[in-house]
């Protein structure tokens, strides 16, 4: 099993900006990508962006430009700078792992709230 813990989002005003950062732990080996994923409230689960063990990456369109995601400085963590937030930007965010063929895993998630 592979535990991914959230940390960061919260409350920020248009414009403005936040960072996400996510965690695995557990038997993290045959983990071929990280990414991220946001559901906002009555609207189904979409991709924010996926990061592959080779370093390429898939952004949705929405968020290209504004959001990076990086690797964090200890293994198996990543980060997500979000910039120029936008009311449309609100939903939960989860920290996807990917392993093997067919293993999705998910954190519990943590909100993102953009409002003046």
């Amino acid at each position: 099993q592979v535990q991914l813990v959230e940390s960061g989002g919260g409350w920020v005003q248009p414009g403005g900006s936040l960072r996400l950062s996510c965690a695995a732990s557990g038997r993290t080996d045959h983990i071929y990508a990280m990414g991220w994923y946001r559901q906002a409230q009555g609207k189904p689960r979409e991709l924010v962006v996926l990061l592959t063990l080779s370093g390429s990456t898939n952004y949705a369109d929405s968020v290209k430009g504004r959001f990076t995601v990086s690797r964090g400085s200890a293994e198996n963590t990543i980060n997500l700078s979000m910039n120029n937030l936008s009311p449309e930007d609100t939903a939960v965010y989860y920290c996807n792992a990917k392993k093997d063929v067919l293993n999705d895993y998910w954190g519990l998630g943590t909100q993102v709230t953009v409002s003046s």
